[in-house]
């Protein structure tokens, strides 16, 4: 389920946006691999893991990021305008 009030504060500020100890995490994670892909990122990790995620959650964490992170270039990279509803 969508928490469309959740989704507007992670894009105003994800250091702010009220989320689970778990949520803040993954939060974490995401935005230091897309900040810095060739990063240390040990200790998000380790948080995640003492969050309770597993291989396979965390996998499929970076794999997201990942994909959102290729879109969101290859689009911008091409010029590609959002419809006016999509825009942050």
């Amino acid at each position: 389920m969508r928490d469309e009030a959740k989704a507007e504060a992670i894009l105003r500020d994800p250091g702010a946006a009220p989320l689970s100890k778990r949520e803040r995490a993954l939060c974490d994670y995401a935005l230091a691999l897309t900040r810095e892909p060739g990063g240390d990122h040990r200790a998000p990790f380790e948080r995640l893991r003492r969050e309770g995620l597993d291989d396979r959650a965390i996998l499929d964490a970076a794999q997201v990021t990942a994909y959102f992170n290729f879109v969101n270039r290859l689009g911008e990279g091409l010029g590609v305008e959002l419809e006016p509803e999509r825009k942050p």
